[in-house]
């Protein structure tokens, strides 16, 4: 039964290993203190944050979310250890709320391992206050409690850390803002709100579909249960075994993920958590394959509506969930982005299973040593190996669960990847032979491919909302080889420009006739073997610009778009923008920065990349950062606010959930292959044809 805490309230704690949960309605910054009798912190290595996130027997989040799971085991705690405080903090120097009073309460709660609630409090009350110490867990008589606490700080970290003692609060709490702000920069978006009702994703159909003769999506086991709030989520809500009502869809900042089903629990100790609970849907002879996931419920859908027949000649498309209302990019959507999600939560189960493994392997270890009668002998030797079978058997539980997990949703992704729409597909995909230039905006768009180093198989693809609310940085330099197998910096800079072309391509593929305009600058003429598809086929809205004269001229024009539009919209007549106006959305190519931009040039790109995407004005930049770092810190809010990309593997990027380094490789055109040729030349013809 939970404990509902009031402040100041305490409960005792009945086990050592338990998870501290945070829900709250914005992005918010999760970290830990580990404090001695006083709650005095002796120093900056007994904090957990952003940008240290582990100490012994404690692990916080990586990154601002709107929810966090922080584990905890209070049994490797250290013995000068006898607080441990739960701090939470609103990130600055990013958009976003500066006070708790403009948010909805924080909502913390201690779960034990299989996700029964322990104790529950709301820090209700808070106002002007920016930071807050939640919850603190401490030992009295041998014996671990928890108390809620609920101090607001309207100073912030800085002045909570100095109240708990830290004589480097200012320093420590500015390293923790930067921390969060390069998490950000390098986190993909999650998918946005949506306002068009409460959309749970479905699990795969098998592998035919109704429309292809093969059977019916079969309904789930009977309705869904209410969902439980996410671990580490930039979106919200949650993870296993704390259930909340769903409101709104699954692509709500306070609704769960992405997934819309309970999410892989994050595990210590591989066959313990949720993971060893369900085994996958193995495939029977004669009989459709279960391509749900094995911890993914469904609620028993309505009929699904009669498919149109097939024209002659095309394949049928199979369908990815049932969900009614959906339109199949909404479905296939829906499924790659849960995809993505389960993936990032069942190798973090996973890793955390590991290192548990490793701290308690090490700790066995130390406590043999500690006696010198035990390091010689057979009484040490067998010491030694029964804390390495240990290890060995924690490891391969928690593997034996991941290895489930990644073969269901290779099975999963093999159902979805051949129905991905030109929108959603690599360039390698057949659905492209079969283009035609669309008569609507899709929901998203394709920049790539995603995978960790334990699924080094299994690729998610990276799928970004439209319109684009970032720009794109194409990162040109050699730090963007994951191996270091590109030295030529030539050749790094070309393939980096053909990553970016085949972007724009798409881009210009996806959107309907004349409703997306694409501008090249290229000062010193470097990338016209790349640029020569989109220059050819004649997409280009204008030769691109040379020269610091074309420079000048294409940055002054765009602008000058941006703020005719601001105004406009800001005084309320958005249709008393100048005749002939081009509404369509525009793209604005930067080859071989910092080559003819002077300072001016440099605060327009700043200024298009900030204020640009709301008024449709989008900025895809080739360079190399090291190169252009002459300009100073000047050029840092830029780098930040576009999403990085590399021509090359590289693992830069992070997911919304629980921040892993994901291996990022971009959607290339195939050696040899002339399908970006006659896709644009399609579009094209069919802008003259608009014209």
């Amino acid at each position: 039964m939970t404990a509902e805490l009031v402040r100041g309230q305490n409960h005792p704690l009945s086990q050592a290993r338990l998870e501290i949960r945070v829900s709250a309605g914005t992005p918010i910054v999760a970290g830990a203190t580990l404090g001695d009798e006083q709650g005095r912190i002796d120093g900056v290595e007994w904090v957990a944050h952003p940008g240290a996130p582990t100490l012994p027997g404690l692990e916080v989040s990586r990154q601002a979310a709107a929810d966090h799971r922080l584990a905890v085991d209070l049994d490797a705690m250290p013995e000068a250890v006898h607080r441990v405080s739960v701090l939470l903090a609103l990130p600055t120097g990013v958009a976003g709320p500066t006070r708790f009073g403009a948010v909805r309460a924080p909502v913390v709660a201690g779960t034990g391992l299989d996700g029964t609630e322990v104790v529950s409090y709301t820090i209700a009350g808070l106002e002007a206050e920016s930071a807050v110490v939640a919850l603190e867990l401490y030992r009295r008589q041998g014996a671990w409690k928890v108390r809620a606490i609920g101090q607001g700080y309207a100073g912030g970290l800085a002045d909570l850390l100095t109240d708990q003692g830290l004589a480097q609060a200012h320093q420590l709490a500015g390293g923790i803002n930067e921390a969060v702000a390069q998490g950000m920069a390098r986190s993909l978006p999650a998918p946005p709100p949506r306002a068009d009702g409460d959309r749970t994703r479905q699990a795969a159909a098998p592998a035919l579909g109704p429309d292809q003769g093969g059977p019916a999506p079969q309904s789930g086991p009977g309705p869904v249960p209410p969902q439980p709030t996410s671990p580490y989520g930039t979106q919200a809500p949650g993870g296993p075994g704390q259930p909340t009502p769903q409101p709104n869809s699954p692509y709500d900042l306070q609704t769960p993920g992405v997934s819309g089903q309970p999410a892989p629990q994050t595990s210590y100790q591989g066959g313990t958590g949720a993971a060893d609970s369900a085994q996958p849907s193995a495939p029977t002879s004669g009989g459709s394959i279960n391509y749900s996931h094995p911890r993914r419920q469904n609620a028993a859908p309505p009929p699904p509506p009669t498919a149109p027949p097939a024209q002659p000649g095309q394949p049928a498309q199979p369908v990815a969930g049932d969900a009614t209302g959906w339109s199949m990019d909404e479905r296939l959507y829906n499924q790659v982005w849960g995809m993505f999600e389960d993936l990032a939560r069942t190798t973090a189960a996973y890793r955390s299973a590991v290192d548990f493994a490793d701290s308690r392997m090490d700790k066995e270890l130390d406590q043999v040593l500690s006696d010198p009668r035990s390091r010689i002998g057979g009484q040490g030797d067998a010491a030694r190996e029964e804390a390495q079978a240990k290890h060995a058997q924690l490891v391969n539980q928690a593997r034996a669960a991941l290895d489930r997990d990644i073969a269901q949703l290779t099975a999963e992704a093999e159902v979805v990847e051949p129905a991905l729409p030109p929108a959603y597909a690599r360039w390698d995909n057949p659905v492209w032979h079969g283009y035609r230039v669309p008569m609507e905006i899709p929901m998203a768009l394709r920049l790539g491919d995603l995978h960790l180093p334990e699924s080094d198989r299994l690729r998610i693809p990276m799928l970004v909302r439209l319109p684009l609310e970032r720009g794109l940085w194409i990162d040109s330099g050699r730090s963007g080889s994951l191996d270091g197998s590109f030295t030529d910096s030539h050749d790094l800079r070309r393939l980096a420009m053909e990553t970016a072309v085949a972007h724009a391509a798409r881009l210009l593929a996806v959107y309907p006739a004349g409703e997306f305009t694409v501008h090249v600058i290229d000062p010193a003429g470097s990338g016209a073997q790349p640029l020569a598809p989109l220059v050819q086929t004649g997409v280009l809205a204008a030769p691109p610009a040379l020269g610091a004269a074309g420079v000048a001229e294409a940055l002054a024009r765009l602008t000058e778009r941006v703020d005719l539009v601001q105004m406009a919209v800001r005084g309320g007549a958005p249709d008393s923008l100048p005749p002939g106006f081009d509404t369509a959305e525009q793209l604005l190519i930067v080859n071989d920065f910092p080559h003819g931009f002077d300072d001016r040039a440099v605060n327009q790109l700043r200024y298009l990349a900030d204020e640009g995407p709301a008024v449709g004005v989008h900025l895809m930049m080739v360079a190399d950062r090291e190169e252009a770092a002459g300009y100073g810190p000047l050029l840092d809010p830029l780098w930040r606010s576009l999403l990085r990309l590399t021509p090359v593997p590289d693992d830069h990027l992070a997911d919304p959930w629980v921040g892993h380094a994901w291996t990022y490789e971009p959607s290339l055109v195939p050696s040899g292959s002339q399908v970006l040729q006659q896709v644009l030349t399609q579009v094209a013809a069919a802008r003259a044809k608009r014209w």
